[in-house]
């Protein structure tokens, strides 16, 4: 699955980063933000029964889903104002093309 228990995950695509009244909302990531989390182990969510019925042909069929996920402890958020020196966006940015007329 996922990472063992124990180890150390980097996650950077961040969406959204809130310290106190400060929110800073990313379009669609924020660039240079990272989150560092401990793997704290695997597990199941609980099952989820799908029933299909069509009246009248007697059709039936029942199915059952558990999702798997793994469960993490955040340690730190590293936000871009805490990386000095480095540009905020990691975001490409597209050239605007210019279209000439055959005049």
């Amino acid at each position: 699955m996922g990472a063992a228990e124990g180890d150390t995950v980097e996650l950077d695509r961040v969406l959204l980063v809130a310290n106190g009244d400060k929110v800073t909302v990313g379009a669609p990531t924020i660039g240079m933000a990272k989150v560092i989390a401990t793997s704290k182990g695997d597990g199941k969510a609980k099952k989820i029964i799908v029933f299909k019925n069509k009246s009248k042909v007697r059709y039936r069929k029942k199915t059952g889903h558990r999702q798997l996920y793994t469960r993490l402890s955040i340690n730190e958020i590293i936000t871009p104002e805490a990386i000095e020196g480095e540009p905020k966006s990691n975001v490409p940015r597209r050239k605007k093309e210019v279209i000439q007329s055959g005049t």
